[in-house]
């Protein structure tokens, strides 16, 4: 797979670092803001670039965490207070969209 262009990734780190503390956005969200339609080339800037952002403030389209760090996320979420839902049993949890969807300026 090609690796995104410096630009592109700079783009989404630095709207990744603007979302604030609550608050995420979607992958396709971050795209958006930056003019793109690139979901999942924001995916994978942050699988290769992203750990020195908020990465947990990024999630699917669905509410749901990244995959695979859905531990490490919560610890995060919990912290600063975003809002949750839980599945019924309570084993599954995503973002509450309608309440931390963060909109870019």
């Amino acid at each position: 797979m090609p690796q995104p262009r410096e630009d592109f990734v700079a783009a989404v780190l630095d709207v990744v670092a603007s979302i604030p503390e609550r608050r995420v956005m979607s992958y396709g969200d971050v795209a958006a803001t930056i003019g793109s339609r690139a979901a999942r080339g924001v995916g994978q800037v942050m699988a290769y670039y992203g750990s020195e952002v908020p990465w947990w403030r990024v999630v699917r389209a669905s509410g749901h965490p990244p995959v695979c760090h859905e531990g490490r996320a919560l610890e995060h979420y919990r912290t600063e207070g975003t809002p949750l839902r839980w599945s019924r049993d309570g084993s599954d949890y995503r973002i509450d969209l309608a309440l931390a969807r963060h909109i870019a300026d």
